[in-house]
Parts: structure tokens; C-alpha cells; sequence
């Protein structure tokens, strides 16, 4: 039997997603809480990685173990066990050849930012920007540019990717929403480079601010190599939100 999970998470306090030494990941904790319940190890396989200290409201996984209670009981069973900031809310048995990876059409992250010094309630999910306040309709005029489908090799941050096919990219939307001081990149795409979503981030910021401008995005867009005009934004801003399948 295959399980499509969908799980959220507050990252702040975890290694990133995937499995590591020192056991503290998303995936660690659900593995473990797996094993407990099917009496052996079990493998989960993620939508995506998520690094260190960046939130999920959404994302997928699925595994394989027989489970003859039913489904609300797989899920009731995998509401416990872990701790306060992992929550599994939903499961449903696919069919074998489901993969939460590869069978993904597409996801939507989000990027939060506050145009000031945020609350401290609020700086576990928000890029505090201080005392810059950033221009967005500039932001947006630059967004508009990365819309469609690109090579992305100058937002990504590994350099296996630059100049490759998985590099290319269908960005089907990039907006940034302002209500009042809080701040919110909007995004969907087919998929993204290691680190992309939180790049975008830093130079809308950069051009919001004035350090860029929405034709220095298109340029560096078009260079296809990663340069220092690219900053990456913080983890704690980003969401994954929801993956996307047929």
C-alpha cells in the first residue's frame, strides 16, 4: 500500500528536511514515528527539501507500509508522536506508481517580509527588513520580468545547475502583496532551483530598495550565472505551501 501524506511543519527549530546524523529533520521525526507504528523501518520520500529553518504548510510525502485500520486512523496515529511544530494533516492511499516528487506539477511558496522591525512573535516567519521600507510596485515591475518560462541558473545556488535543462524553469506567478507593513512574495511554479524562491526574494528586495533595478533583473536573468548581485534572503520567510498535482 502507498501513502500520500501531506504534512506542516515550523521549521525553525530543525536541521532542514531531509534525513541527516544528526537526526534532528522533518524527515528524521516521521521516520521515526513511522517505524513505531509499522514495527520496522520505513522510508518516506519528500515533494522537496526544505532547508534549515524554512516553514511548510503543505508539504507531501509519500511511503509504503500495509495499514488495515483505515485512514483516519493513519492519520489520528500519525497526529502524535512528534513534536508541537510538525503536524500531519491529511493521508490517502495512492496508487503505486504515485511519487510526491516526480508526479509534482508544480508548487506555490511563499516569501514574508515586514518593512520595518517585525514583533517578536512575528520573526520566526518573517524577513525583518528594519528600517528599510521597500518600493512595491518596483518590485512587482521587476517580477513581471522573471515571469515565464527561463533558465534560472543566475537564482540558483548550486552549480551543477547552471546552463542545464533542469535549470529551466515555468514561473506562472511571482507577485508581491503589501497590507500595511507586512509584505508577501506570492509564487508558483513548475519546480525550483536549490535556494531559487529565497533568491528571488533577496533581489526583489534589492530592487525594492533601490539598489536594483527591474532591468538589472532582467540583465542578470539573462546572464544565467549566479553573481554576488544576487543575495539570497533569510530561511525564516519561506513557505512551501502547497504542491501541486494532476
Amino acid at each position: 500500500m502507498r501513502w500520500k501524506c501531506t504534512v506542516a511543519y515550523d521549521g525553525t527549530d530543525f536541521a532542514g528536511w531531509q534525513s541527516q546524523a544528526c537526526g534532528n529533520t522533518v524527515q528524521d521525526h516521521i521516520e521515526r514515528r513511522l517505524a513505531f507504528l509499522f514495527k520496522g523501518a520505513v522510508r518516506i520520500h519528500g515533494a522537496g527539501r526544505t532547508d534549515a529553518g524554512v516553514h511548510a504548510a503543505g508539504q507531501v510525502f509519500h511511503f509504503d507500509g500495509e495499514w488495515r485500520h483505515g485512514t483516519e486512523a493513519l492519520v489520528e496515529a500519525l497526529r502524535v508522536g512528534f513534536p508541537k511544530s510538525i503536524q500531519v494533516t491529511s493521508a490517502a492511499e495512492v496508487a503505486p506508481d504515485f511519487h510526491a516528487r516526480f508526479s509534482a506539477t508544480g508548487k506555490r511558496y511563499t516569501y514574508s517580509f515586514y518593512a520595518g522591525f517585525a514583533p517578536p512573535m512575528e520573526t520566526r516567519y518573517r524577513w525583518s527588513l528594519g528600517r528599510r521600507r521597500p518600493d512595491v510596485g518596483a518590485m512587482n515591475e521587476a517580477a513581471a520580468r522573471l515571469v515565464g518560462r527561463h533558465d534560472f541558473s543566475a537564482f540558483g545556488a548550486n552549480p551543477r545547475d547552471n546552463r542545464s535543462e533542469d535549470a529551466v524553469k515555468d514561473l506562472r506567478r511571482l507577485d508581491i502583496i503589501r497590507d500595511g507593513p507586512r509584505v508577501e512574495l506570492v509564487t508558483e511554479g513548475s519546480g525550483y532551483l536549490y535556494r531559487m524562491v529565497r533568491s528571488l526574494a533577496g533581489c526583489l528586495v534589492d530592487v525594492g530598495t533601490g539598489k536594483l533595478t527591474p532591468d538589472d533583473v532582467a540583465e542578470i536573468l539573462a546572464g544565467r550565472v549566479r553573481t554576488n548581485r544576487v543575495v539570497t534572503a533569510p530561511p525564516e520567510g519561506l513557505c512551501l505551501r502547497e504542491v501541486f498535482y494532476d
